[in-house]
């Protein structure tokens, strides 16, 4: 299975399921489209569904919160935008202020919510980095 060989290395610390999920979507893409970048990208779109980037590894969604989870997912492939590097932008603020206290984010409490979405990047793109280094 090619996907098995190329998990990126924050899902190598992720639960089965996620791992999965994106075996499965890359996989199905390489028979559709060939090896390269839009097997990732499909892969981690199908991925962003059902769980979101927390530090350096996916967790699962809870279940009320399923779909896409940064408008670049949400679009179809022609269409530009961001990508919410995994963050939920459709997570409620509560949930944000949750996610930024586990992964320390000082501040967080005079935070709106645009301010944690940012925040949880920043925090989750340390903590892969961190992990990668280490």
């Amino acid at each position: 299975m090619p996907g098995r060989q190329e998990l990126p290395s924050t899902l190598e610390r992720s639960p089965r399921s996620a791992q999965r999920t994106w075996i499965k979507a890359h996989d199905s893409a390489v028979r559709e489209y060939g090896e390269g970048q839009r097997a990732h990208r499909v892969a981690y779109g199908a991925l962003k569904h059902t769980h979101e980037k927390v530090g350096d590894h996916w967790e699962r969604k809870e279940k009320r919160r399923k779909g896409p989870s940064d408008p670049q997912s949400a679009r179809p492939r022609q269409v530009g935008g961001r990508s919410g590097e995994g963050v939920d932008e459709q997570a409620t603020k509560q949930h944000l202020y949750e996610l930024a206290k586990r992964l320390g984010v000082e501040g967080r409490s005079r935070m709106d919510k645009s301010e944690l979405l940012s925040a949880v990047r920043r925090a989750n793109r340390s903590r892969t980095r961190e992990a990668r280094d280490g």
